[in-house]
């Protein structure tokens, strides 16, 4: 498989909601109330059509975690 859309999941300081932007042109894809409405069972998956990579970050920029869909598309070399 090719490489795949890569997408982050921000806090939105000014509207204290999650963004998941699309990471190479900084569009926001999908807006979320809170984080844990994004991250549950599917909800990332649909929202970026089924393919891509999702880098989840904390309140303070920090990253979190790495999420690869569909599952098999996931990088062999990566640790996560």
């Amino acid at each position: 498989m090719g490489k795949l859309p890569k997408y982050t999941l921000v806090h939105n300081e000014n509207t204290q909601r999650w963004d998941l932007k699309k990471d190479k042109s900084n569009e926001v894809v999908k807006k979320f109330d809170t984080k844990q409405e994004a991250t549950k069972g599917g909800v990332l998956q649909k929202a970026i059509g089924g393919v891509g990579s999702v880098k989840i970050q904390k309140v303070n920029g920090e990253f979190e975690a790495e999420r690869t869909y569909p599952r098999g598309a996931d990088p062999k070399t990566s640790k996560g």
